[in-house]
């Protein structure tokens, strides 16, 4: 895989509101394998799958390129936006429960682990488990967070996205949730697809002006 480049428009939408971007990829997902040890964000067999240890994995990644990026020259510190895509938002909630410092809210576009089971759309590894483990996440996650959905997404469909957002507000972790219509053939790209920031944009807009984000 390979990060989106400065001209996605997914990172203009941000660059336009004054946000520095940082596109990191995380280990094992580079052309060679990715350095130090390869993928590590395994969560075991569809059957009995840990959601959790791999969603800390990512966290952890996250973690470090919100360390990196903090300490470049011109960039602020403080007020630090996550925005996670699939098993990157994932990730970004596991980041909510254990938060490093700087990080202020979390942005989960689509996120969890185990969809197209055995390479089938709109089926889930242990979906049951993968609810239960984002209320594992919920009991000490204490970031804001906006959660982001649409109808047509094959990996994780709305009945899927409201059980764990339900599971992870129960056990105590601040979520909003936007359930948006389909988009387009699949509504899982709606973050990086061509035409989705005038989508996602007016729901992610007022989450950061709650947060005192304004544009520039």
């Amino acid at each position: 895989m390979a990060p989106q480049p400065c001209t996605a428009e997914a990172v203009r939408w941000f660059l336009a509101r004054g946000f520095a971007v940082l596109l990191p990829l995380r280990r094992g997902y580079g052309p060679d394998g990715g350095d130090g040890g390869g993928w590590a964000e395994g969560y075991g067999g569809c059957a009995s799958p840990d959601y959790v240890a791999g969603g800390r994995q990512t966290a952890r990644d996250i973690a470090a390129a919100v360390a990196l990026g903090r300490s470049l020259p011109g960039i602020r510190p403080e007020g630090v936006l996550v925005v996670g895509q699939s098993a990157g938002g994932w990730g970004g909630l596991a980041l909510a429960a254990d938060p490093p410092e700087g990080v202020v809210a979390v942005v989960n576009m689509a996120g969890g682990r185990g969809g197209w089971a055995g390479g089938q759309p709109n089926r889930v590894c242990a979906p049951d488990r993968l609810a239960a483990d984002a209320g594992r996440f919920g009991r000490t996650a204490r970031l804001p967070t906006l959660w982001i959905y649409t109808a047509n997404d094959t990996f994780f469909g709305p009945d899927l996205a409201q059980a764990m957002h339900q599971a992870f507000t129960a056990a105590g972790g601040s979520a909003q949730f936007a359930a948006l219509p389909a988009f387009g053939a699949d509504g899982h790209s709606l973050f990086f697809g061509r035409g989705g920031s005038a989508v996602w944009g007016p729901v992610v807009e007022p989450f950061l002006a709650e947060r005192g984000y304004r544009p520039r």
